[in-house]
């Protein structure tokens, strides 16, 4: 498993200024009544993540039986095992900006993730909500990190985001199986 690292120090010294409590705001929920749209946030680490330009491989998606509560949400998860790992540390596997947009936030705002368009930095999860965003997100990973942690501390506690990225045109075909199961 390939993850992308951030070695510069000088940017972990940023990270850290603006370094907030990224789950104490509304986490955000679309249509499936779940957080991550249904998708096994535990999972993602089990994927093998290719290199920016190139399509992630699918979430897996969680099972509805199978489920933990964090943030005011239900989440669900593709096994017991993987359940109870994301309960040993929920911060750790729950995504980044309480699962809204990580290039939305980076602009200042609260879009929804699409959990079928992520990428793992430094241990955080991070989703996009559509194929063109990944491109400007990927252009300047480390860039759109140190913005989205500065517009964060405005816009955590923000309402979440009512959209659904499903219903999205731009995010036909990003999705082959519905979550949770």
């Amino acid at each position: 498993m390939r993850h992308l690292s951030l070695p510069s120090l000088a940017l972990s010294a940023a990270l850290s200024l603006f370094a907030t409590v990224g789950f104490a705001g509304p986490q955000y929920i679309d249509e499936t009544g779940f957080a991550a749209s249904g998708y096994d946030v535990v999972a993602f680490r089990d994927l093998e993540q290719m290199s920016p330009g190139a399509a992630q491989p699918e979430a897996v998606p969680g099972k509805s039986d199978i489920t933990a509560e964090f943030n005011n949400a239900t989440w669900a998860f593709s096994s017991e095992e993987n359940r109870d790992t994301f309960l040993s540390d929920p911060e750790k596997y729950a995504p980044a900006y309480d699962g809204h947009c990580a290039y939305g936030v980076a602009q200042g705002g609260k879009v929804p993730g699409n959990p079928n368009l992520w990428r793992v930095v430094d241990d955080t999860l991070y989703l996009n909500i559509n194929p063109q965003v990944v491109g400007l997100w990927e252009a300047d990973i480390p860039g759109q990190i140190v913005s989205a942690e500065k517009n964060w501390i405005k816009a955590e506690p923000k309402k979440a985001s009512k959209k659904s990225w499903r219903k999205m045109r731009k995010n036909k075909g990003t999705f082959s199986t519905e979550a949770p199961l």
